[in-house]
């Protein structure tokens, strides 16, 4: 069904394409591929204190690994995909992005080093590159713009719905022993297709990267089964002028006379930056402060918050459709309230003694924080002609990329590393590095290394979630230009 051949050409109707309960459906399972795109994306977080334990990595080095390199390719595929999925078949080209970071996911579970599990979360990245410019662009057909605001707050729950099943699967199964793991497939008489792995020396976190990756390539054969390529321009409002397809310089163009797109463009990227910062170490931070093992971090506290999260991207949506009538420009201004809400909430989490106090100001801060998301890819494809939307969506994400998850964990981890130096600084000459290797320290010195990691870490995040100061100004910079730069209607 994703054969564009007998599309009907464009027509810009104003009106929604295909019936009610198909579009339904295509959101849907638009919303389920970009909830996986953000478990594979998410589970490094949430196996993150393992990893380090078994590569014996500094807050730095895991900073690195969690950020700069996953965002630089993402960034760099990230433009001529979407320039393919201006110009191609969209529903073919989410399929096989979809297959390769599902496989690139599992492979990082059989990595034997830093170097290995780096190039397979390359992979990932490449892969992941080639979600969401086409399904906005998917979007942007399927529903008309007094819908979109909604339609693309749903999609955007897959952000944080990835995050709940990142923490529900990966939690359990990193906690969870290689040998139990062998004994339940070989009780189902499936041990025999790993070739008699020994199971006894295979970590839970391996497990979890393999049971979470093999899914996507089934949802890639459903999406290229069922999904129709819409087409083009079918929801813009009638009269719009028929363009060519558009390339970079094109994009460009356009957006070069659009400061709302700038300005929402800088404040997501910030957003993303304190957002991939958190996630890169919410496990870590929880398990150093609170004692959490791997599991409870993850199945507690992770999975939780990463559904009021999605409530939160949900509520964003929803209050900008009901908003926008009354206020246009509510689109940019309900998420700069949240922002500026979040902060306390966080920072009040984040030196709470009391777990209970904890998830309370974390989960109003998650949701506040998360409805952004809907915004950013609205007034992404808003600004400019429906040419270009994916190239346009494929520029916001480049930058929200390469400063949000290029910069957000490693400058975290650095961060983290450089407080809990200071905190080490009267410990009779222990350093990270030692405390990271734990070899020949007694008793007092592991005490003492892991106070110094808890409070350094608890510090980094504090200071990152300031950002959000600077973040809410940039949306409600954009909001000034809001209506004069739109291209669709806002009511």
């Amino acid at each position: 069904m994703s054969d564009t051949a007998t599309a009907p050409a464009m027509t810009n109707t104003g009106e929604s394409f295909g019936s009610k309960s198909y579009r339904n459906y295509v959101l849907i399972v638009l919303m389920v591929i970009y909830t996986l795109n953000f478990v594979d994306r998410t589970l490094l977080a949430v196996v993150a204190q393992p990893v380090i334990d078994t590569f014996q990595l500094s807050d730095g080095q895991w900073g690195l690994l969690s950020g700069p390199p996953f965002a630089l390719f993402y960034a760099a595929m990230g433009l001529p995909i979407a320039l393919w999925a201006d110009r191609g078949n969209r529903v073919k080209i989410m399929t096989a992005c979809i297959i390769l970071w599902s496989v690139m996911t599992a492979l990082c579970g059989v990595a034997t080093g830093f170097i290995a599990i780096l190039i397979f979360r390359v992979g990932v990245a490449v892969g992941e590159a080639g979600c969401t410019p086409p399904a906005n662009s998917i979007i942007g057909d399927y529903f008309k713009p007094v819908s979109r605001a909604t339609a693309l707050g749903i999609y955007s729950m897959g952000v944080t719905l990835g995050g709940v099943l990142a923490n529900l699967f990966g939690g359990p199964l990193a906690q969870m022993k290689g040998e139990t793991f062998g004994n339940w497939l070989n009780s189902i008489g499936l041990n025999f297709l790993f070739g008699g792995l020994d199971w006894v020396n295979i970590e839970g976190w391996r497990i979890a990267f393999v049971i979470v990756g093999i899914p996507g390539v089934l949802i890639a054969l459903l999406l290229y089964m069922t999904i129709k390529e819409p087409p083009r321009g079918y929801s813009d409002p009638p009269g719009t002028v028929k363009q060519e397809r558009a390339d970079v310089a094109a994009t460009f163009r356009e957006l070069s006379g659009k400061p709302t797109f700038w300005w929402m463009a800088t404040g997501a990227a910030l957003v993303a930056f304190v957002g991939y910062g958190l996630v890169s170490f919410q496990a870590p931070f929880l398990q150093r402060e609170h004692g959490l093992n791997v599991r409870d971090a993850a199945v507690n506290y992770g999975a939780p918050l990463s559904f009021l999260a999605a409530i939160g991207t949900f509520m964003g949506g929803w209050l900008t459709e009901k908003m926008t009538p009354r206020s246009e420009t509510a689109v940019a201004w309900i998420p700069a309230i949240g922002l500026l809400i979040a902060i306390p909430c966080y920072i009040g989490a984040f030196f709470a003694s009391n777990l209970t106090t904890v998830f309370v100001l974390w989960g109003i801060a998650a949701m506040c924080h998360y409805a952004y998301l809907g915004a950013q890819y609205n007034i992404g494809q808003g600004v400019v002609s429906s040419r270009s939307r994916a190239t346009a969506i494929a520029i916001l994400l480049i930058i929200v990329s390469i400063i949000g998850n290029g910069i957000g964990p490693y400058f975290v981890g650095f961060f983290s590393d450089f407080f809990m130096t200071s905190q080490l600084s009267s410990a009779d000459g222990l350093t990270v590095a030692m405390c990271n290797a734990k070899d020949g320290l007694n008793t007092g010195q592991l005490d003492l290394c892991g106070q110094a990691s808890s409070a350094g870490l608890k510090y980094a995040i504090s200071l990152t979630v300031c950002w959000f100061f600077i973040a809410a100004g940039c949306f409600l910079m954009s909001a000034r230009t809001l209506k004069r730069d739109f291209v669709a209607r806002l009511v």
